[in-house]
């Protein structure tokens, strides 16, 4: 066996010694933290977008995985049922009912 590639001569994975096994499981832990965050903001941003029709953004956030930025960007900008939000403000304000003139100057 070469002693260069395998577990015996080095200790632990390959080329990494002793700490090749805590960087590896630091390094699953980290890519099931990002899992859980992705699947959290998408499962939302998805049904937000199913629920209010919006096909295109569907398909976008279906298809399109950026842990999470395009899906949080959707849900506080771009969502259709959205009410205010401090994040996104709209430019043009909500404008009131003006009352009708009575037609006297």
């Amino acid at each position: 066996m070469n002693p260069y590639l395998g577990h015996d001569a080095w200790g632990g994975a390959v080329g990494l010694g002793a700490l090749g096994g805590a960087f590896f499981a630091g390094v699953a832990i980290l890519v099931i933290v990002a899992v859980v965050w992705e699947l959290g903001w998408k499962g939302l941003a998805l049904w937000h977008a199913a629920k209010n029709g919006q096909l295109w953004w569907f398909v976008a956030l279906l298809l399109i995985h950026t842990l999470g930025i395009l899906d949080i960007t959707y849900l506080f900008g771009f969502r259709a049922d959205r009410k205010t939000n401090p994040l996104f403000k709209s430019a043009v304000p909500p404008q009131t009912p003006s009352m009708p003139s009575s037609g006297t100057v």
